[in-house]
């Protein structure tokens, strides 16, 4: 069995996951502070046999070499230690990477992505974040991708709106993500007609498929999450894609995960199961 935790900033989930990659056992564990959630996290893997070793996917920023979040928006965690506890409590080896990393390692291994070798995954929900997969492997640079952070062109007459996100204002996350559509909005995307909110945000996540085709080349972008999931919502961004590529061959494929909402969950099962091949062939 492998251990498998998708940390997000409202909720844990942690989950034993089998060699085919079926869950077996799952607890959703509230995100409050760490002091509560990763005990509570923990208790869960303390309850069942123990995994051979426990891959976490988690919300950021984070510093994959040291295992500790950054300067993160969600109160209370920033400097906290994910890594650590869980190597320390249950004796096994832990793997880390950002929660849209690990959704796009799940669904490039068991989902949408399988038999391809680069991908992009896009989550849409509170807030944006991007996981990169190349030639099979998650893609690490200085420290991990962050394109939920990218700049997109901001029309403010038809948009004026000037963005929530509290770094940079209006970058996509800033104009796109489910916060930035209920403040622009006064409602939760879930409770938005159809029309000018959903048309606008196809331009700006089709802005966002743009930038990617065109930096990454990924054969495919996956976008998921509560506001990406919106029926629809993909047919009005690949039509967006398709004309601000201006005949140029951007043909980068986009499609929803297949996995649904265990696209992270998975993920990090894979990253353990990694983890583990990895030191049993040194």
């Amino acid at each position: 069995m492998y251990g498998a935790v998708e940390a997000g900033g409202t909720k844990w989930v942690c989950a034993l996951v089998d060699a085919e990659g079926t869950i077996v056992a799952t607890e959703v564990v509230p995100t409050t502070t760490p002091d509560e959630t990763i005990p509570a996290a923990l208790a869960f893997f303390r309850r069942h046999p123990a995994p051979a070793a426990v891959g976490i996917a988690t919300f950021g920023p984070v510093d994959l070499a040291t295992g500790h979040l950054t300067a993160t928006p969600k109160p209370g965690w920033s400097g906290a230690d994910v890594v650590t506890p869980f190597r320390a409590g249950l004796g096994v080896p832990v793997a880390l990477d950002t929660d849209v990393n690990g959704a796009a390692v799940g669904e490039w291994r068991h989902g949408a992505g399988r038999g391809l070798h680069t991908l992009a995954y896009m989550t849409v929900g509170t807030g944006i974040g991007v996981g990169v997969i190349a030639h099979g492997r998650p893609l690490h640079g200085r420290a991990h991708p962050e394109a939920g952070h990218m700049r997109v062109p901001h029309d403010t007459a038809r948009d004026p709106f000037p963005g929530v996100c509290p770094f940079h204002g209006d970058c996509l996350e800033g104009l796109a993500s489910g916060t930035s559509m209920r403040q622009r909005w006064g409602r939760p995307a879930p409770e938005l007609g159809d029309g000018e909110p959903w048309e606008l945000e196809a331009e700006y996540l089709a802005l966002a498929v743009h930038n990617l085709a065109s930096t990454l080349s990924p054969q495919a972008v996956i976008i998921g999450g509560g506001v990406g999931g919106r029926p629809g919502l993909l047919d009005l961004v690949r039509a967006r894609a398709a004309e601000l590529a201006g005949g140029y061959p951007l043909d980068t494929v986009i499609i929803p995960p297949a996995l649904g909402n265990l696209s992270g969950v998975t993920g990090a099962a894979e990253l353990a199961r990694a983890a583990l091949n990895e030191i049993e062939n040194e």
